[in-house]
Parts: structure tokens; C-alpha cells; sequence
């Protein structure tokens, strides 16, 4: 297989490590004589891969007893759905802080069932920056404020989500999650799409704190209460079990490199080294976000010219570089340095650019 330097935004790159074992025992289970596809979700096969990424996922992010961890289906895009449903009581509101495309999407959802409400916006920067989050404006029947820790498309993150006071604080943590630690005293429920951090498409991670949740709530279908699956492990109906297998194969490779303590270093590193590469071009290479906003998984910029872009990206893909694109609603360039990005991967790509940077100016 021809190498190559994975940048893509989602799905993104596995560690080699995850996909060799994958590769190895995915097809042949424990020696089952099954693959992980084929077995019994009822199994105790299945059960022992279930239980043991559950517990991985507590474990990593330090995720307290009075939470519940879900394994969901339908991305990100459900939770949209499923949070005004399961939360938001009938006449009252839902709070939404817009930082991007998604938290946008998010929000639009949520007024397609009942009443919400824009609490803060960077909109008018064109998400460049963070928006100021004063709480004591939020309505007095707000049910619960929901914030998207980072962004994909614009390349802004939450160094921290601001200190919630009464009100319950959901969390979109789909682009950042295992990158770092979570303040579950500042976080009521949190939701991750698995295929950016943690492992395959097609499974989603949902952290909620038990209080939250009602046994029934009127005009809800079964389905989209979270207690029907809280009641159930996760396994009301038949789990993606290929997908929840290689997020136990990454959560493995965390822990054994250290936690998410040490994926935070390495992001860091990750992003300061193309940060450091765009900042000294001397504006060859502009950063679309300000200083202060920036993400260390989604790194956005543009080049002098659309004309130069073009040329960038194409000299990027000839020499292995794939994913670099900008998001199609912004254009420009990203860098998405996700848990499975090597160090080295960023470290070749800041010399790429500053080699096309040098060869363009001559």
C-alpha cells in the first residue's frame, strides 16, 4: 500500500498500528471463525468487544460514575434531533452558542421542533474568532445551552467552554474528542462522532449524566429517547459492530501512548509546527482564524491568490499530501491533525509548504 500523508478532515487517518491488528484478527475473531461483522450482537464474542470500549472510554476521559456512556448511530446529525426532544420541555427554549457550520446545523434542528435561540454568535467575523458568552442573558426558560467545542470548517476551537452556572451545558465534542481532557463539572452531556479522533464512521459516542434523563417523555418515539438505550447497554438494536471494534483497537492505542494527557501534547506540537510554518511566510500563507481562536485539530489558510491555491493543492497531491483541501463552502486550505496524524506526517507537510513557498518566490 503507497503511503500516504493522511490529512482529511472525516474520516481521517488510523494509526498503522490499529489497522495492522484490525487487518489481522477483524476476519477471524479470537479465532472464532468469524469475522467481527458476522458475530451475534447477543454474543458474549461481541459482548467482550462492547464492554471493553465502554470501559476504555470511562477510563481515557475520566468520566465520572453519575454518567452514562452510549454507543448512538446516525452521526453527530441525530444527536441534533434527539437533544430538543429528550431535553427541551414543551414551551420552553434551547440555547445554541454558533462558532461554525455545525453548531449552525445544530441549532437550525433544534428550531425545527420548538423554540431556540442564538445565545451568542461569531457569525459577523465570519467565524474567524470565539464569540463572547455572557450567561446572564440566556432566557429564563432556557432547558440547556449547547456549544461545538471545535470546528472543522473554519478552524476555531474552545481552549475552555465558559464555567456554566445552573443551567445544563451540552457539548459537541465530535472534532476534538480524546485530544484532551473534559471539566465534567462544567459538562452535563457530551457527543462525538467517532471518525475524526477516535476510529471508524458510523458509530457515535454519547456521555450524559444519568439526572438528565426521564423514563418516558410525551410525543417522543422510543427510539430517540436516550433511556431506551441507557435501559439496554446500547444494544436496543443490532450495535455497527465493526465500527465499535476499531474504536476499541484506537482507545487501545491511546492508552498505551499515553492517554489523552499525552494526545494533547502531541496536538500541540502537531499545530505549533504549521502555525509556526504559516506565521513566519511573511503572509505567503495566511491563517484564516485569529491567534487566540485557533484549533490544534482543523488548521485553515489560504494562500496569496485562488490561482495559487490551485497550484498548491495539486503540487501537495502529486507528492502524497491528501485532504488538504478547504471545506467546499470556504474553499482555502486545512490540515486536519486528528489522534491518528503522526508527528512526523505535520513536520513533512510544514517542509512542503516551506519549500513550495521558497520555489514560488524564485
Amino acid at each position: 500500500m503507497n503511503v500516504k500523508y493522511n490529512f482529511n478532515p472525516g474520516p481521517s487517518a488510523l494509526p498503522r498500528e490499529v489497522l495492522k491488528i484490525a487487518e489481522k484478527n477483524m476476519f477471524n475473531y479470537n479465532n472464532s471463525g468469524m469475522s467481527v461483522m458476522e458475530m451475534s450482537h447477543r454474543s458474549s464474542l461481541y459482548e467482550e468487544i462492547h464492554y471493553n470500549a465502554l470501559n476504555l472510554i470511562r477510563k481515557l476521559l475520566k468520566i465520572p460514575d453519575d454518567f452514562t456512556i452510549l454507543f448512538m448511530q446516525g452521526g453527530a446529525s441525530l444527536q441534533f434531533a434527539m437533544l430538543p426532544l429528550n431535553f427541551r420541555q414543551t414551551g420552553r427554549q434551547a440555547a445554541y452558542v454558533l462558532t461554525g457550520s455545525w453548531s449552525e446545523k445544530a441549532f437550525q434542528e433544534a428550531s425545527r421542533t420548538g423554540s431556540a435561540y442564538a445565545l451568542a454568535s461569531s457569525g459577523e467575523s465570519g467565524y474567524r474568532t470565539l464569540p463572547s458568552v455572557d450567561y446572564t442573558h440566556c432566557l429564563p426558560e432556557t432547558d440547556y445551552i449547547h456549544f461545538t467545542s471545535n470546528n472543522t470548517i473554519f478552524g476555531t476551537q474552545w481552549g475552555e467552554i465558559p464555567q456554566r452556572e445552573s443551567i445544563p451545558l451540552f457539548i459537541d465534542a465530535s472534532s476534538d474528542i480524546f485530544s484532551r481532557q473534559v471539566n465534567w463539572k462544567n459538562t452535563d452531556l457530551l457527543y462525538a462522532g467517532a471518525q475524526k479522533n477516535a476510529g471508524p464512521a458510523g458509530v457515535t459516542i454519547v456521555v450524559l449524566r444519568n439526572e438528565l434523563v426521564k423514563d418516558t417523555i410525551e410525543g417522543v418515539p422510543h427510539y430517540l429517547n436516550y433511556n431506551t438505550h441507557m435501559k439496554a447497554d446500547s444494544l436496543y438494536n443490532t450495535p455497527p459492530a465493526l465500527s465499535i471494534y476499531v474504536l476499541g483497537l484506537m482507545l487501545d492505542w491511546i492508552s498505551e501512548h499515553g492517554g489523552t494527557e499525552e494526545m494533547e501534547k502531541r496536538a500541540e506540537q502537531k499545530a505549533g509546527v504549521i502555525y509556526n510554518l504559516i506565521d513566519s511566510s511573511n503572509g505567503f500563507y495566511k491563517g484564516y482564524v485569529m491567534p487566540d481562536a485557533r484549533s490544534k485539530m482543523n488548521i485553515t489558510f489560504n494562500l496569496r491568490s485562488k490561482e495559487l491555491e490551485e497550484k498548491f493543492l495539486q503540487k501537495a497531491n502529486d507528492a502524497g499530501f491528501t485532504g488538504l483541501a478547504g471545506h467546499r463552502s470556504v474553499g482555502g486550505c486545512r490540515a486536519s491533525l486528528y489522534n491518528g496524524v503522526p508527528e512526523e506526517h505535520a513536520e513533512q507537510l510544514a517542509y512542503f509548504m516551506e519549500k513550495f513557498q521558497r520555489q514560488s518566490l524564485h
